[in-house]
């Protein structure tokens, strides 16, 4: 485990502990801490599970025994690859109570093969894992691939009763790790490339980001969060950290068979709901649809990921609903928002200010230690503050490259300040496509189709999409005389490992591209040709053979 954490020195940590940013107190001590005080109020919940504060800490303590007793030992990291189930949450508490590192973000879009390959990177000493979640979970079994990983000391197979049970003994559990700068989180940036980076984050940085959205919203006990992102995704953990700092119901999107989101919210009486514009737009559909002109108590409706549709958001407004633009990352969370008395312009158009406890401020596109201070110029987002990471697992030079000369974490994303401080994003310097809130990497995409004796180069580039945000175009130049047909394409990306949920829905084929002065391919360029009309990519769809 790499050591070399540059990002939080003795005297901004102290200046974060002196304004109540951080605290001395781990996210173990926060749930451990509502379990005393309100032991009987509710806490977590899924379809199978509705735990109150003190049973959540029960089954935590039970699990930290079990964990330890395996020989799992502070500062070894912990996999979870579950689905929407509360056992994950316990699980990262167990890990925060131990001093473990828990890993999250095990995908359900991952192969086998990207798990086994992720875990054998950060020597993984422990797995949670449910059989059948895999992108290609009809042809490897996890569960085999796994067993050669040097240093896995312990794999639970949710399906055979190997969790253990909230009363089963918790007396040779270690004592409790009180040290909230600890690292406790690593999360994979998101997507499907050769060489994800593993943020890491202390019980203190994923706190603070909880803390300033109570702050910020004014949330409290009453609140019941309703989590529609996958909990191996980083919205899932800020849900998390709110529900600690607050001490309020958390519900994690676990529908029964038959249910749609919309049932979640009425039947859980949730009040505020997490997730990407794409799900805001699909249950406003249904609520419609139903005749309804309310999504029961939701009074508050948090949307990352790409920008709300102002029908969207006036609809919201219109029954009393509250939306909420986010951006951030997983490196420094969800640091940027629109607040409750903000106009329908400012949250359509803009996404906030940054929160309490963090600052953004934006840099020179090629000069990112010169500042851009004119309203309305463009320049690189940079940001510093109480959230941001404390670096890259086992990578010194990535955590120091990611920062200017003064210190500011640098997003590769473009955006451009209004005269009030919010924040609007125009663009990219990273080249990634986000669907859905699903964050997908082209150079996989295109590296895969150039394996492909009739391509000669490829380009994977986003397409506008009103409900998603952005679908994946793939354009190709054919090798002289070659030809390829798309759904031909689509089964050798198939074939050679990407994951369903990376599929190109838009494909092209092209006689040149456009390029840089150095021969790069001008994507930028692209995708202005599509919105102007001067190309046409035709749709296709990836259908799995049976």
């Amino acid at each position: 485990m790499s050591t070399l954490l540059t990002l939080h020195n003795p005297r901004t940590a102290r200046r974060y502990y002196d304004a109540g940013w951080w605290r001395a107190e781990t996210m173990y001590a926060l749930a451990a801490h509502h379990a005393h005080v309100r032991p009987n109020a509710p806490a977590l919940r899924d379809s199978r599970h509705r735990l109150t504060w003190a049973q959540l800490v029960r089954w935590v303590d039970a699990l930290a025994a079990d964990l330890h007793a395996a020989g799992v030992r502070k500062g070894q990291r912990v996999s979870v690859w579950l689905p929407n189930r509360v056992e994950a949450v316990i699980v990262f508490l167990a890990c925060s109570r131990n001093g473990y590192v828990c890993n999250p973000s095990l995908h359900q879009n991952y192969t086998v093969g990207e798990i086994v390959t992720l875990m054998e990177r950060i020597q993984s000493a422990a797995l949670f894992a449910q059989a059948g979640y895999a992108a290609d979970a009809t042809k490897v079994d996890v569960f085999e691939a796994v067993k050669p990983l040097a240093g896995l000391k312990r794999v639970y197979r949710m399906d055979d009763g190997a969790f253990p049970a909230m009363d089963a003994s918790s007396t040779n559990a270690p004592p409790v790790d009180d040290d909230p700068d600890k690292i406790v989180y690593l999360a994979f940036t998101s997507g499907t490339t050769g060489m994800p980076k593993g943020v890491l984050h202390s019980d203190n940085t994923l706190l603070a980001n909880g803390r300033a959205m109570v702050h910020d919203w004014h949330h409290d006990d009453k609140t019941v969060l309703y989590s529609m992102s996958p909990l191996s995704h980083h919205i899932a953990t800020v849900a998390i950290a709110q529900s600690l700092a607050a001490g309020f119901e958390l519900v994690v999107n676990d529908l029964k068979s038959g249910q749609k989101p919309l049932d979640g919210l009425i039947e859980t009486n949730a009040t505020y709901v997490m997730g990407v514009p794409t799900h805001a737009i699909d249950i406003l559909a249904d609520a419609k649809a139903r005749g309804r002109q309310d999504l029961g108590k939701v009074n508050l409706f948090y949307m990352a990921g790409s920008v709300i549709p102002p029908e969207t958001a006036r609809a919201f407004l219109d029954w009393g609903i509250k939306p909420q633009n986010i951006y951030g990352m997983t490196e420094n969370g969800s640091h940027q928002y629109t607040m409750p008395d903000d106009t329908v312009e400012i949250i359509t158009t803009t996404c906030g200010r940054a929160c309490h406890g963090y600052e953004t401020r934006l840099w020179d596109q090629e000069n990112p230690d010169i500042e851009v201070t004119k309203p309305g110029e463009i320049g690189e987002i940079g940001t510093r503050g109480a959230l941001l990471m404390l670096g890259y697992f086992n990578n010194q030079s990535a955590t120091e490259n990611s920062f200017n000369a003064g210190g500011w974490f640098m997003s590769g994303d473009l955006g451009r300040m209004d005269e009030h401080g919010n924040l609007q994003i125009v663009g990219r310097k990273k080249d990634l496509i986000i669907r859905g809130g699903h964050n997908i990497h082209p150079s996989r995409i295109e590296n895969l189709a150039l394996k492909h004796a009739a391509v000669l180069k490829a380009a994977a580039f986003p397409v506008a999409d009103q409900r998603l945000g952005e679908r994946v175009c793939l354009a190709i130049i054919a090798r002289d005389g070659s030809d390829v047909a798309p759904d031909q394409l689509l089964a050798h990306l198939n074939d050679t490992g990407l994951s369903k949920y990376d599929m190109p829905e838009f494909f092209i084929r092209m006689d040149a591209f456009p390029l840089t002065a150095s021969g790069k391919i001008l994507k930028r360029e692209l995708v202005e040709w599509v919105k102007a009309g001067k190309i046409a990519p035709a749709p296709v769809r990836w259908v799995a053979p049976k």
